[in-house]
């Protein structure tokens, strides 16, 4: 890969693993020597409790240092970039301000295009190898920003009765950004939550055996308290329990990604 890469992990459901997966899979690329920046675009602000404090987080969150300060300036990202205590891994905190962002972008002069516009400076830096996008699960103006700002997007799905719930309305979302951003490229679904005893999880798998069209990653994120306790910790499962089955998976996931990004 000659260029950077930016991922949106999007899903109009709550609950299927998008922050989890986002900060993970950010972390085992920066174990695996890429340079990883995480945008929080979300008001639950979970991208940023991944990797700091709750103080922290609200600190930032009512400063001017997050991207909800950033994206009301329209201002170069580069500035709001902070450290986390990993090498290799920065992050733009998000704010609970985020959640009037719809409000506040719908006068804006090509709305859509914002964040895009707001990243491209350190898109064409080079700097980074991979940007990884957090999105609310919400199908609206500031996903569609979101969407619009990357160049693949990986959505991750609850293997549960409900998980599958909205799927369809997330693809024919997505066909309508293309309009848009004609570039923007499905990489896959990833499977989280899993529990390979239960009849859902077969029940999820015929249904993608199903539809040709979506790439389903091999690698499954199944369920592991070790992923709690690491959320607890403010610390992603790679670094805080590195000898885990979880940390294992993002770990594979991560050379998946990696592997089908550089096609």
């Amino acid at each position: 890969m000659d260029k950077t890469m930016t991922i949106c992990f999007t899903n109009n459901k709550g609950g299927s693993g998008k922050s989890t997966t986002c900060s993970n899979l950010g972390a085992a690329m920066a174990r695996a020597g890429k340079k990883v920046l995480l945008v929080d675009g979300d008001m639950q602000l979970n991208l940023s409790l991944s990797f700091f404090s709750e103080d922290k987080v609200l600190e930032m969150a009512a400063g001017e240092k997050n991207l909800y300060y950033a994206i009301g300036k329209q201002q170069d990202l580069t500035d709001f970039i902070v450290h986390t205590a990993y090498p290799n891994l920065d992050l733009i905190p998000s704010s609970t301000l985020m959640s009037s962002i719809e409000y506040e972008l719908f006068t804006k002069w090509q709305r859509e295009l914002i964040l895009r516009k707001c990243l491209q400076k350190i898109k064409d830096s080079g700097v980074y190898d991979y940007i990884l996008i957090d999105a609310p699960p919400t199908l609206g103006g500031w996903v569609m920003n979101i969407l619009c700002a990357s160049d693949r997007v990986i959505i991750p799905v609850e293997a549960s009765p409900w998980g599958m719930f909205g799927l369809a309305n997330m693809f024919d979302f997505l066909n309508d950004v293309k309009q848009i951003a004609p570039e923007l490229m499905v990489m896959g679904v990833v499977l989280t939550k899993v529990d390979t005893r239960k009849n859902y999880f077969r029940q999820t798998m015929e249904t993608f055996q199903e539809m040709p069209d979506i790439h389903l990653f091999d690698t499954l994120i199944r369920v592991d308290s070790s992923i709690e306790w690491s959320q607890d910790s403010s610390a992603p499962v790679v670094e805080f329990k590195k000898s885990s089955r979880s940390a294992g998976e993002y770990m594979e996931l991560a050379k998946e990604v990696m592997e089908y990004g550089s096609r």
